[in-house]
């Protein structure tokens, strides 16, 4: 068996059947020219890819004369996509042509495609054009390797050949920890614009506050994660609120409409799935001790018998956080469990309450003001370390600050609270930013 290192990272191995490189070259004359001729390729070890997919992107054709050299290269093409881990090779001469077998490991880290402006295409048309010219692009890409710039020239010469003046580039978006979430392909040039914008799905009842707050995106530019953003924050509220609790939307749909070469504009689409409309039946709350039921109940406002309001609710559990606030559970834990009767479409609400343990105030620090306004707030401030720790005291206390000391100017007031969990206390610091 001879190795050959033809990658930097990846050992590719040359394995073979019957016949060994070294006879192979030795026995050469002997064999007829149709020994050479590339007549099966079968490939192994991916999960991931179909075989004709690998075989398109090794560049290896049937019916091609193959030799050494040939089979190297295509290893190596694989090998450099950044698709796999480990390629390896091994090929038979036979009088009836060559057989290469190709094995392949599969890399483990992909990300998603994605297309924010690209609005010249369905996305059933990029998936398969860009698949016919990248064969291991699937709707997601690896995470190393210089497949996205193969992605990136695919999407170009699709745009050159509608003659569409624009260029084509790609942002990796990333999490926290660094690691690759999606690669984000967008085109530059022409300005593409929000025109109408219209909701498939949605009744008659809840298509009015839609529309309203679909207005906001007429005449700005298109983009699919503005989109997206829009209707997880903005439409989707507006249907949990009356009682859509299962809604979900679509990706958005663009169509383009007569324009110009310098300004694209497109009217959008969002398709919506309402599902049914849910009554609330009740809200249960559990795992109290602190506090009194009734003082919990006192802050719950959705009613029985109507829409469940999902986004009220959510006021509601932060209207029982803050009780727990102002009396020291800065630790208190709400944990909000939907049971559904999709019979009479009712929900039932149990809220289960932890309430952790009692906090107390630790220090103080007041920032971003001069010294003699900072000693006249400090001097104001009565919540002394040791004392039970109360959020609400805190937020009362910066309110009366910018009415009574700080009335000279603008000022945006910040409010950080750092709980110390093994002394149990609570540090406080305001900053005041001048406007």
């Amino acid at each position: 068996m001879k190795l050959f290192p033809l990658l930097p990272t990846l050992l590719l191995l040359l394995l073979f059947a019957t016949i060994s490189v070294s006879q192979a070259r030795k026995g050469a004359k002997e064999l007829p020219p149709s020994a050479f001729k590339l007549v099966t390729v079968q490939v192994s070890g991916t999960q991931r890819y179909k075989p004709e997919d690998v075989i398109h992107a090794s560049s290896l054709q049937i019916g091609q004369t193959v030799h050494e050299d040939n089979l190297k290269d295509a290893a190596r093409r694989l090998g450099e996509s950044g698709a796999f881990t480990d390629v390896t090779y091994g090929f038979e001469y036979t009088p009836d042509g060559t057989k290469v077998e190709l094995k392949v490991k599969d890399v483990k880290q992909f990300a998603p495609a994605k297309f924010e402006n690209l609005v010249w295409f369905s996305d059933q048309e990029l998936l398969e054009q860009l698949h016919a010219r990248v064969p291991l692009f699937d709707g997601e890409l690896p995470v190393t390797g210089p497949l996205p710039d193969d992605v990136v020239q695919a999407l170009q010469a699709m745009l050159d050949d509608k003659k569409i003046p624009a260029q084509v580039d790609y942002v990796r978006l990333a999490h926290d920890d660094g690691s690759t979430e999606a690669f984000d392909f967008s085109a530059s040039g022409p300005r593409v614009v929000v025109g109408s914008v219209e909701f498939a799905g949605a009744d008659t009842t809840e298509l009015p506050g839609l529309e309203a707050a679909g207005k906001s995106l007429r005449g700005g530019e298109y983009e699919r994660s503005k989109l997206r953003h829009q209707e997880d924050g903005v439409f989707l509220p507006i249907l949990l609120q009356h009682g859509y609790l299962k809604a979900n939307f679509e990706d958005p749909a663009a169509r383009i409409t007569p324009s110009d070469q310098d300004e694209i504009l497109v009217d959008v689409t969002f398709p919506l799935n309402p599902g049914p409309q849910y009554k609330l039946k009740a809200v249960v709350l559990a795992g109290n001790k602190a506090v009194p039921l009734d003082t919990l109940r006192q802050a719950i406002q959705v009613r029985s018998d109507q829409p469940a309001d999902a986004v009220q609710l959510k006021k509601d559990v932060d209207s029982i956080r803050a009780i727990y606030g102002v009396r020291g559970y800065m630790d208190v834990a709400v944990e909000t469990t939907p049971e559904f009767d999709d019979t009479q479409h009712t929900v039932v609400y149990r809220l289960s309450i932890r309430e952790g343990d009692v906090f107390k105030m630790g220090e103080l620090e007041i920032l971003g003001v001069d010294g003699h306004t900072k000693d006249r707030l400090q001097s104001n401030w009565t919540l002394m370390s040791g004392d039970i720790y109360n959020s609400g005291y805190t937020r009362r206390f910066v309110s009366q600050a910018l009415k009574e000391v700080l009335t000279t100017g603008e000022w945006s007031p910040d409010i950080q609270e750092t709980v110390d969990r093994k002394d149990k206390t609570v540090d406080v610091t305001l900053r005041f930013i001048a406007r």
